[in-house]
């Protein structure tokens, strides 16, 4: 069974998802709103708060040259610059961050977005590090990361599987020893159709790592169904309210729905159990109820049982449905008053 191990939490098929709520740009610009976001996130039962740890100068440049305005989506007509700018966390949030998690009873971790940020993170003792889908093509990164020695989670959005077995082996050669992949579609919002959870699985055995989901749809169908694949993770963003706006708002849950998210993957992971065709300790008190064969006409002994006679019927104390054609053409061994259940004894089998 493949697992890793965050800040003494194993996380592995076999084990309840681990859910992450990841901040992101939702604090909007306020370190008190970055730290409501985090009780939020306790609160709602998730395991982790994940940040982001970049500056809009160590991500892109600031020039309005051709590729540096998005063109189409949530943030069309947006210069990357900008958007980083709003986006980014404070480094200066970041002790504080990290203090406020240890003292409310949440992990946090943050995706490191060059080696800089690794810098800062591993001061700060991080117990992992996420690297997020757009830079999972940034193999020096994922070995700067890998080198530390930390569990690496690489979300896999736009990425193909040679892409995927480039940034596995780098992380491997440099050191890493417990990765996990999240499947991850990096659309924002990401259309259920497009999300092909059956990838999952795929990824567990064709990685031979621990797998997830990083999940952009809309809702929580996507994150409960794909622990039904064997996601060990579930990763969502979270925000206050959507009203509030911010960059990433309208594809972020709501404090309560990250609580239905967290009680529903679990559940269908409990669910999941095991392969198993026999009684259940909730069933037993069912079992007297099922179909039986029952007398449902006053019988007199010597008179041969009929289906005018017996039929099978609710509750389940009589002869199971199955024995009726022995039954048939038999005669009672004694009187036999309608509504019993009935038994072998009251059949002459001679």
């Amino acid at each position: 069974m493949k697992s890793i191990d965050i800040d003494g939490r194993r996380i592995a098929s076999d084990a309840p998802p681990y859910v992450i709520a990841e901040i992101s740009g939702n604090h909007n610009a306020s370190l008190d709103r970055a730290f409501a976001l985090m009780d939020a996130a306790k609160t709602a039962g998730a395991d982790a708060v994940k940040l982001q740890t970049y500056t809009a100068d160590t991500i892109t440049l600031d020039i309005d040259a051709p590729g540096f305005v998005i063109e189409d989506g949530l943030w069309k007509g947006r210069r990357l610059y900008e958007l980083y700018d709003e986006a980014h966390t404070p480094w200066a949030w970041m002790q504080p961050l990290f203090e406020h998690g240890r003292r409310i009873g949440i992990t946090v971790f943050s995706s490191p977005f060059d080696a800089t940020a690794v810098d800062l993170l591993e001061n700060l003792q991080a117990p992992a590090y996420k690297i997020a889908s757009f830079e999972m093509v940034d193999l020096p990164l994922v070995r700067r990361c890998a080198a530390t020695g930390k569990p690496l989670v690489i979300s896999t959005g736009m990425a193909d599987e040679t892409e995927i077995g480039e940034a596995v082996a780098a992380a491997r050669d440099a050191g890493a020893r417990e990765i996990a992949l999240l499947h991850c579609v990096s659309g924002y919002p990401a259309p259920a159709e497009n999300m092909n959870l059956r990838t999952i699985a795929d990824l567990a055995s064709r990685f031979e790592v621990t797998v997830g989901l990083s999940d952009h749809t809309l809702g929580i169908g996507a994150a409960v169904a794909s622990v039904a694949l064997g996601a060990a993770i579930v990763e969502k963003h979270l925000t206050l309210k959507r009203s509030d706006g911010g960059p990433d708002a309208a594809f972020s849950l709501e404090p309560t729905e990250l609580a239905t998210l967290c009680r529903e993957v679990r559940t269908a992971w409990h669910a999941l159990g095991r392969i198993d065709y026999g009684l259940k300790s909730s069933e037993r008190s069912s079992v007297a109820y099922r179909r039986s064969l029952y007398v449902v006409e006053d019988v007199t002994a010597g008179e041969p049982f009929t289906l005018a006679n017996v039929r099978s019927i609710r509750p389940g104390h009589g002869l199971p449905p199955r024995d009726i054609e022995a039954i048939l053409g038999r005669p009672a061994r004694m009187d036999v008053s309608r509504g019993t259940p009935l038994s072998m004894d009251l059949i002459d089998l001679s």
